[in-house]
């Protein structure tokens, strides 16, 4: 795991609490687990399984929304509870039990069902676990600290097609037994939260929360938090599924085994730019980082549209990558930093809600682009709208709070 460690990784990141570190290799545990099913469901569901691919397409859509609506009420109920540990454990081990039944259930009805459970793991360990990282973590390194779990997460996200590869390699392209790999990172992960993760008390007035959800409550979210997470919903708009960037490789020559390795490249590059990224984060450099992210998704649309070949769909991803890097850590960490402490669960649950909203519609937008005008009106088509999104963040950017607490 030392290969993909993030330059500049060993300076400051000690001073990073231990909990965050624990948090992070269970994302890079999960992340491996599961990007290591994700390489190979659709496969499995269309060939052995005889799914079609509109029947995939809804199943990922609906998982989906499954997700968000969980995360909305899991980041409630973490601010309701005087610990955010148990929903973590709880959504982290559904998400494990999940890679059991992949490689043992015998029919498509089954596996969905499995894909839909795997997705309320996520959606309940999602929200808390962002803010209880924001807990562990003092104000002035939340940057770092949040870099430093994606870029765990993403080296998961690396290794997991890897492992797929090599799994359907080794046992000569049957699917259920490569499943069986996906097994051990995710009871590892389970075990690391049990016996490593261990959150900071948290006085009681921190740990109330309102009894029930209402819009007033969320009306206390003020209007930093509303600012930030309106730049998140306009670049997701912006950014569609990583799926296409898949499509994109497949279309260019790589086939269907390559075309992973268009997901390496960008996971990658997002692995060794998320903590840097966070630590420049940490010294008040938010809105540069912003600014340079958005630009990094303009080009990356640009090279997938234009540039054929092999060259094209892997240059592209990694600047994909490097977006993903430059914002996605960054974004988390401002709503920890402009949410209150005891409503922080949920203001992480109501941005991954609009987020994902974003992305679901950005998606909806991509594959119709894509079937109607083909490949390069989609991605020309999120150059723009990405444009646009740089556009109002540069009259509304100025606005953004520091990390560094000096303005």
């Amino acid at each position: 795991m030392t290969v993909f460690a993030p330059v500049g990784l060993r300076r400051g990141a000690g001073r990073i609490p231990g909990g965050v570190w624990a948090l992070g290799f269970v994302s890079l545990l999960m992340d491996t687990s599961s990007e290591l099913i994700h390489a190979l469901l659709p496969l499995y569901m269309v060939g052995p399984l005889g799914a079609s691919v509109t029947l995939v397409g809804v199943v990922e859509g609906i998982a989906e929304a499954i997700a968000m609506i969980v995360k909305v009420f899991s980041g409630y109920w973490s601010d309701r509870m005087r610990h955010r540990k148990p929903l973590v454990l709880a959504g982290y081990g559904i998400a494990a039990l999940t890679k059991f039944a992949f490689p043992l259930v015998p029919t498509l009805a089954w596996v969905i069902g499995a894909r839909f459970a795997d997705r309320v793991g996520k959606g309940i360990r999602g929200a808390p676990r962002d803010a209880l990282v924001a807990d562990l973590t003092p104000p002035e390194l939340r940057g770092a600290a949040f870099g430093l779990r994606q870029a765990l997460d993403t080296v998961g996200a690396v290794a997991g097609p890897l492992l797929a590869v090599a799994a359907m390699g080794w046992f000569a392209g049957h699917f259920r037994l490569a499943f069986w790999v996906a097994v051990v990172p995710a009871v590892l992960c389970f075990t690391l939260i049990v016996f490593g993760v261990h959150e900071p008390h948290r006085p009681r007035a921190l740990a109330t929360a309102p009894k029930r959800i209402s819009w007033r409550d969320i009306g206390k979210l003020d209007h930093r938090y509303w600012l930030v997470t309106g730049i998140a919903f306009t670049l997701t708009f912006a950014r569609f599924s990583e799926a296409f960037l898949v499509l994109r490789g497949q279309s260019d020559g790589m086939g269907t085994m390559g075309a992973p390795w268009v997901m390496v490249a960008m996971s990658l590059v997002y692995a060794l730019v998320a903590y840097p990224a966070g630590r420049a984060a940490d010294r008040g450099q938010g809105a540069r980082l912003l600014s340079a992210g958005m630009l990094a998704l303009v080009a990356s649309d640009v090279v997938l549209a234009l540039v054929a070949g092999e060259a094209g769909a892997l240059s592209g991803a990694a600047l994909w990558g490097l977006h993903m890097a430059l914002t996605q850590g960054l974004l988390a960490a401002l709503v920890a930093g402009t949410a209150p402490a005891n409503l922080r669960g949920t203001a992480f649950g109501v941005f991954n809600l609009l987020s994902g909203v974003g992305l679901l519609a950005a998606s909806a937008l991509a594959g119709a682009l894509w079937q109607s005008f083909g490949p390069s009106a989609t991605f020309l088509t999120g150059a723009g709208l990405t444009v646009a999104a740089w556009i109002a963040f540069q009259v509304s950017g100025h606005h953004l709070p520091r990390l560094d607490g000096k303005g």
